[in-house]
């Protein structure tokens, strides 16, 4: 919503593009048969897109909109959602106009009580989080997938019912200019939380709606106060209220609060009262002036719902349209990016003859599992943020109560940050080798390490699969080589990459100080085998090069 007298993508900071309809050929009665069609043009959805195109496969994205998203929705990005975006070569915009953080603090009435420092060295090129607005997100995806041969998008045009069957899946579809038939061999359903192709099949999401509803608000404010995420209890100025507060770029600030559980919602957002929350929490919360200006504003509620399956058929859920999780500890954008890179590989090497199909059955275990996971944190910290019960309620405000003099309890306002899922469990990861006391373990995501200036592991990588081989001096045993050779004329796309500890080859990357070699608990002859979304698929102390290509066999879906 906006205020009064302001259309709906009349920002203060942000010119929203207009985005055309152009005449499809089948509205001209020419027949084409899509590879991948995906519903959806949000950031989940033009995504999967870029990891397709990024495989060298084609998709035609559809979405009902002209524009992007309105509002500031969904702003956090985290480190391993900035590492798929370097994937994807659209990193470099995100960093430059996102405003990077690392600390939270946490307030009880007018006193600080909980600090909280994400996890950060030199040995990472993205901070633990960055903020932005989703209308930048969206945007420089966009423009990444329009200069795309391989991304095709398809403005103004709603998806009204989908069907499929053994051979392929069917969308109708309704533009400005009448209405045709879309046929794919694989849709990607990325349309969100009210999903058109989720009712067509009717699949319903299962799980907890939570009780609590919350304000967004984007206002514009200029403050000298850093980056950082703050969250206030029982604050002066609206005492039964939980409040969260965030830096944006463009002197933009992002503040969510709590309504009273006997609130009238449509009069909670009406614009008078918004402004005067707004106002309230500016002055007394944040200790800011009345110099501000309202930008925008919204309502939603915690939810932690989700598909039994991920697969439906020909059909992927990604995004909103597969789960719903509460924002606490920012897991829904970046959930929904970890899906499109997942979901994007495998069709990829599936339909490009390299996998069979059955590598698709791997995606709901391995996404659901991290949603699952998500549900557990995310649970916990909505419990605490906005309690379902008299009794949470009382329990949480002991907590509270308690941190303004006890350290130790000050731990219960940890507002558990997203973390990327580990794959230990999935069909496709190898058991561990015990030789291993340090490194990510197998289906845990790559370590990225500093090799030089401007230089690290991560940006050696390629868009298929990686042998991190650790030798003396970069060269590698004959027999692995001629088992590499073998699978690379399959066009398995697999890459060697070799770290040496002295006098490397040319091709190898040189680990100066022995650092990286420490970090991955590796000697000459160790290696780890890494997915081309940069988990980790098996690891081998001593890698015995009977054991490689079975490795690789399970990474694809086979026994």
């Amino acid at each position: 919503m906006r205020p009064a007298g302001r259309a709906e993508t009349d920002s203060l900071y942000f010119d929203y593009p207009h985005f055309p309809f152009v005449r499809p050929a089948e509205l001209d009665g020419r027949a084409v048969r899509h590879r991948v069609a995906i519903v959806g043009a949000g950031p989940v959805g033009v995504t999967a897109a870029l990891e397709l195109a990024r495989h060298g496969i084609e998709s035609v994205v559809l979405d009902d909109k002209a524009t992007v998203n309105d509002g500031s929705r969904a702003i956090c990005i985290s480190r391993h959602s900035l590492e798929i975006l370097q994937q994807l070569g659209v990193d470099t915009p995100f960093v430059a106009k996102g405003l990077g953080w690392t600390r939270g603090r946490t307030y009880f009435r007018d006193r600080e009580i909980f600090r909280f420092e994400m996890p950060h060295s030199e040995q990472e090129r993205f901070l633990p989080m960055i903020n932005l607005q989703q209308q930048y997100i969206e945007q420089f995806l966009i423009d990444k997938a329009g200069e795309s041969e391989l991304v095709e998008l398809r403005w103004q045009s709603a998806v009204t019912d989908v069907s499929q069957d053994e051979s392929g899946v069917t969308l109708e579809v309704s533009t400005p200019e009448g209405d045709y038939r879309l046929e794919c061999d694989y849709l990607l359903a990325a349309d969100g939380a009210r999903s058109v192709v989720r009712k067509a099949f009717g699949l319903a999401l299962h799980g907890e709606a939570y009780e609590g509803r919350y304000v967004i608000a984007d206002i514009h404010l200029r403050s000298g106060f850093p980056t950082e995420r703050r969250a206030f209890f029982h604050s002066p100025a609206l005492p039964d209220t939980t409040i969260l507060v965030h830096k944006q770029p463009d002197d933009i600030w992002r503040i969510d609060y709590q309504l009273g559980p006997d609130e009238d919602p449509d009069q909670a957002v009406a614009e008078a009262s918004i402004r005067e929350r707004v106002g309230l929490i500016v002055r007394e919360v944040l200790g800011e002036g009345d110099d501000w200006e309202l930008e925008w504003w919204s309502l939603y509620k915690a939810y932690t719902l989700a598909l039994d399956d991920y697969r439906h058929g020909r059909v992927l859920f990604i995004g909103d349209s597969a789960h719903l999780v509460p924002i606490f500890g920012v897991r829904g954008l970046n959930n929904g990016l970890a899906d499109a890179a997942n979901a994007g590989w495998k069709l990829a090497w599936v339909l490009k003859g390299l996998a069979p199909d059955r590598l698709l059955d791997s995606y709901s275990p391995e996404r659901r599992g991290a949603t699952l996971d998500v549900f557990t944190n995310a649970g916990k910290s909505t419990r605490f943020m906005t309690p379902p019960s008299r009794g949470y309620r009382l329990m949480r405000d002991a907590a509270l109560t308690l941190a303004l003099t006890n350290d130790y309890a000050s731990g219960f306002a940890n507002p558990r940050q997203v973390t990327p899922y580990t794959y230990a469990g999935s069909p496709l990861t190898m058991p561990d080798d015990a030789g291993f006391i340090a490194g990510p373990i197998p289906g845990a995501p790559l370590c990225n390490h500093r090799l030089g200036e401007g230089d690290y592991l991560l940006d050696h990588l390629g868009s298929g699969f990686t042998l991190l081989y650790f030798s003396r001096d970069g060269q590698v045993d004959a027999a692995l080589a001629e088992r590499l050779a073998v699978l690379q004329a399959q066009d398995k796309r697999i890459d060697l990459l070799a770290i040496a500890r002295e006098a490397p080859a040319e091709s190898a990357l040189k680990d100066v100080d022995g650092s990286l070699f420490a970090a991955y608990g590796a000697e000459t002859g160790s290696a780890y085998l890494v997915r081309p979304d940069r988990h980790v698929a098996a690891r081998w102390k001593r890698l015995d090069p009977a054991d490689f290509e079975p490795a690789i066999m399970t990474a694809l879906g086979g026994k």
